[in-house]
């Protein structure tokens, strides 16, 4: 049974958009405990300090701390700037300690042409790829139906959230 007041983790994860419309992936190590080995797109968990070092927006409030979560993570992992930051969809996992997990899904444009990608240690490889391409990956479960909501997003200006069919 779980407490309905049980504190959650807030993770931002980033599908990131180069200058020909491909999405970044990157091959998690096989050194990590949540899905080892699997493709994925970088993110990471919300913390205190990604928002109480800087000043409040408002008298009691901070505004876009999710995207400049997403601006630290992108760097940390695979050293990219973006812009452009964007909603895809959100949702909750149980971790296996069975803590609860909020994961958003933003999107962004990579900044500059030709961008570098230089790889933390807990990833092991990146591919550029388009929706089709993304087919040929071993990604976590979830991560292609949110290619899908981004492309649509993309394409039609329109999005229904996610759907597994």
């Amino acid at each position: 049974m779980y407490d309905r007041n049980q504190l959650h983790y807030v993770v931002v994860t980033g599908i990131l958009i180069d200058e020909n419309g491909k999405y970044l992936i990157a091959k998690r190590s096989e050194k990590e405990k949540a899905f080892p080995g699997k493709w994925t797109v970088p993110g990471g968990k919300l913390e205190v300090l990604d928002y109480i070092l800087r000043k409040k927006d408002t008298s009691e409030h901070w505004y876009g701390v999710f995207e400049d979560v997403l601006r630290r993570e992108v760097k940390e992992e695979v050293d990219l700037k973006i812009s452009d930051v964007g909603y895809v969809t959100n949702m909750v996992y149980l971790r296996s300690d069975g803590i609860p997990c909020i994961i958003v899904s933003l999107d962004a444009k990579v900044s500059g042409k030709n961008p570098e990608v230089n790889l933390c240690d807990a990833l092991t490889d990146f591919a550029w790829v388009n929706l089709d391409e993304a087919k040929n990956y071993d990604l976590i479960e979830g991560i292609y139906e949110e290619l899908e909501i981004l492309d649509k997003k993309i394409k039609t200006g329109k999005t229904d959230g996610w759907r597994k069919d």
